[in-house]
């Protein structure tokens, strides 16, 4: 089977060269995409040079737009979905990709570990895990996590992800209430922690705000 990851990035310059070099050298992967959501660095430069196939967007479409996007080049019996900032600990995807290839999953999600520092309060992760467990019953660690290998008939039921920071908790009420099964998985993955600064708090406002919106459109529409 074909096993195709597929990496959004934007603006990860400080990590895209290790994150595609990690995942190059698992024996499970095929092919690396890097959709280069219009940055402003040299992300895509250092996507190609690790080894990845990188598509450049003219435009900043978000994470599910580039996502949307990035689906159309991959033709992977299994898709990863990666974020561009898990630098070497992508490597750590081996263990989200062998379930699926057993058989024993539809879908799986990175479970990690506790952050190393102080973000939130939690306003958004318990948004995200009483909106999953509402709709599919599902009690979820990491919510949130972007990191997750899914099948093709898992990606060709859901047709397109939804937009912003809601992408992930939505994908999850789709994918578990067409009936598909969804696993945690525990990985050592790591990426760009925000903190208790202003930045951090805007950055979860904005997730808080997106996260609320996916799960109202599911209420109106279930």
């Amino acid at each position: 089977m074909k096993v195709s990851v597929l990496i959004p990035a934007y603006n990860e310059g400080d990590y895209i060269y290790q994150t595609v070099q990690a995942l190059v050298s698992l024996p499970q992967v095929d092919e690396v995409v890097v959709v280069d959501d219009a940055s402003r660095d040299d992300t895509a430069l250092l996507a190609q040079q690790a080894g990845a196939r990188v598509i450049s967007l003219a435009a900043n479409l978000g994470k599910g737009g580039a996502l949307n996007r990035g689906l159309g080049e991959v033709d992977g019996d299994i898709v990863v979905l990666l974020d561009g900032d898990l630098g070497y600990s992508a490597g750590e995807a081996g263990k989200l990709i062998d379930p699926v290839l057993k058989g024993e999953a539809d879908m799986t999600i990175a479970r990690f570990p506790r952050a190393r520092k102080k973000g939130g309060f939690g306003l958004v992760k318990g948004l995200a895990r009483w909106g999953i467990k509402f709709f599919t019953g599902l009690e979820m660690f990491s919510p949130l996590s972007g990191q997750r290998v899914m099948t093709r008939p898992v990606i060709e039921s859901i047709g397109t992800f939804a937009s912003g920071y809601g992408v992930e908790v939505g994908l999850t009420i789709d994918v578990a209430r067409r009936g598909f099964r969804v696993r945690e998985v525990e990985v050592q993955m790591t990426h760009a922690e925000t903190g208790r600064d202003i930045s951090g708090f805007k950055h979860r406002g904005k997730q808080f705000i997106h996260v609320a919106r996916v799960l109202a459109w599911k209420l109106v529409t279930r």
